[in-house]
């Protein structure tokens, strides 16, 4: 998943961002509201999580408001310190979908954001990709291809969902770094390559037919067309 977190408390913001990516998922952060409501705005994200109180002229009921009104529907998980019933009324209220007071657990924060989600996706969102005989569930983030389920590690099955979001078109070294590693420069390394490898021995190892292919000059491709 793409969340945008906009937290202005650097070592939260810096916990919350650790876990996320390594559960394989991608987090844009801004540290004020101005930044946030503008990143939330002009970005596509499946989830925002928004800390209550925020610098920037903008606090975070002010972001949900403005985003509801522009019919922006992307779930919203509002964090706070303020843990009176009525703030968390007034969040509610605002257009948040859900409320986690601080101090809070990791494992509750990814669990109430998966909630969320799930929510998204039940009312008409994608929930299934498909190329050729491999399809990937996104909400129980498996894989079969055919009659063989394949497991991986967080980033494989983020490189994997990429890849399948954009089935039959070239994908880049930069875009991969940049959507499944959340690089925004080349480290000179060849991370990219093995894990290339890694996934193409897991859903093309056996099959007569190879989906992952390597453009020459290009990047890869994951397509059920040669």
């Amino acid at each position: 998943m793409k969340i945008l977190l906009v937290e202005d408390n650097q070592q939260v913001a810096q916990f919350v961002r650790k876990g996320l990516t390594e559960a394989g998922h991608a987090v844009d952060h801004a540290d004020n509201g101005r930044d946030g409501l503008f990143m939330a705005s002009s970005e596509s994200y499946d989830a925002l999580i928004l800390d209550r109180m925020l610098p920037g002229g903008v606090d975070g009921l002010g972001i949900i408001e403005a985003l509801r009104r522009t019919g922006n529907t992307t779930p919203i998980l509002i964090l706070s310190a303020l843990s009176d019933v009525d703030e968390r009324i007034r969040g509610l209220k605002a257009g948040g979908d859900d409320y986690l007071t601080k101090p809070f657990a990791f494992g509750e924060l990814e669990a109430r954001l998966m909630a969320l989600t799930r929510r998204g996706q039940s009312a008409g969102q994608e929930t299934m990709l498909k190329v050729g005989d491999l399809t990937l569930d996104i909400l129980s983030r498996t894989a079969m291809r055919g009659s063989k389920a394949i497991s991986f590690k967080p980033r494989e099955y983020k490189l994997l969902e990429y890849l399948m979001r954009h089935a039959g078109q070239v994908v880049t070294r930069t875009m991969l770094l940049e959507n499944v590693w959340d690089y925004h420069f080349d480290p000179q390394t060849n991370v990219i390559d093995v894990h290339i490898s890694n996934l193409r021995q897991k859903i093309d190892a056996g099959f007569d037919k190879p989906l992952l292919q390597t453009v020459r000059g290009a990047g890869y491709r994951l397509s059920e067309n040669a």
